[in-house]
């Protein structure tokens, strides 16, 4: 062998040997995910208003748009002036009742005065029976007085109600006009533009809360006895300078199956391997993202 080939050799070994060196050792492997959330709308109609574009992050609670709602809410005022005309013909029992309260009173003190006369043998018994009967008619004219009118009152009550309970679906659907944003996240996707018409169910906008992402990995039965819920792990992710960048994740969930290893996860000889899916959150600074690949190492 010349000195070149030797040379040549030498450095081939030697690259072997620092590439060797520089393979980073690790448990398992996966990518991230995120719990991704479609918002539909619960309303037809035209999209006036929707302030949402992609890679925006939104609060939960935020209106971020409108659809149409000018014939609900005509609808909602006739409803409402159906009502109020109903009302009106709901009976005054305060003033039919007053002319009879009044000639009762008036009986009533009139019967007083002749009891205490004919107790003085000043006036004769008839008297005396002919104002009780009268008070006793007058009572029975009051009585039956207030049934009619609670009668009167409690049927258009009840004509009422299904007109309110109209009104009150009427409210619940202009609510539903309202596009409000229901999580905290960022929006992965955008389905809708203003002035479309839009109907219920139709997805608008894809959301996930990215604070903190989730990585599945997968493991070996033999690498089961070594991992618990809630155990911390160290997950490693490409720093793009050719070396890694560790943080901390915890470990959420531990499939209770095994599956075959996912195509894109292993080589094709390993996909035949039986392996557990377990999920990792980890806190996202901004830089990890949904799909990228990662590495776990676990307490030894």
């Amino acid at each position: 062998m010349n000195k070149n080939t030797l040379i040549s050799t030498f450095v081939s070994v030697a690259s072997l040997f620092a590439a060797c060196s520089n393979q980073r050792p690790y448990d398992a492997s996966g990518t991230f995910e995120a719990v991704e959330t479609v918002i539909s709308t619960d309303a037809n109609g035209k999209l006036l208003q929707f302030n949402v574009e992609e890679g925006q992050t939104l609060e939960k609670g935020k209106t971020i748009g409108y659809i149409d709602s000018v014939q609900l809410y005509l609808k909602k005022v006739q409803l409402q002036s159906q009502v109020r005309a109903t009302l009106s013909q709901k009976p005054d029992a305060g003033s039919q009742l007053a002319p009879l309260q009044t000639q009762l009173e008036t009986a009533k003190k009139e019967q007083k005065r002749l009891t205490n006369l004919v107790a003085a043998n000043a006036a004769n018994q008839k008297q005396l029976d002919d104002i009780s009967a009268q008070v006793e008619l007058i009572q029975k004219q009051i009585e039956s007085l207030q049934k009619n009118l609670s009668l009167t009152s409690s049927s258009l009550d009840a004509q009422i109600k299904p007109l309110q309970a109209q009104i009150d679906q009427i409210d619940d659907q202009l609510a539903k006009c309202k596009i409000i944003n229901p999580v905290n996240g960022t929006v992965l996707s955008k389905y809708a533009e203003t002035n479309e018409l839009v109907l219920m169910g139709k997805p608008l906008y894809k959301i996930a809360d990215l604070s903190e992402i989730i990585l599945r990995a997968y493991l070996t039965n033999d690498q089961l006895t070594q991992i618990k819920l809630s155990q911390k792990v160290k997950v490693l992710t490409d720093d793009g300078k050719g070396g890694s960048k560790p943080c901390e994740g915890i470990v959420t969930w531990i499939s209770n199956k095994a599956e075959f290893t996912p195509k894109t996860i292993q080589t094709k000889d390993e996909r035949a391997n039986l392996v557990y899916a377990v999920k990792i959150n980890v806190k996202n600074d901004g830089l990890l993202k949904i799909g990228m690949y990662a590495e776990v190492i676990l307490e030894k």
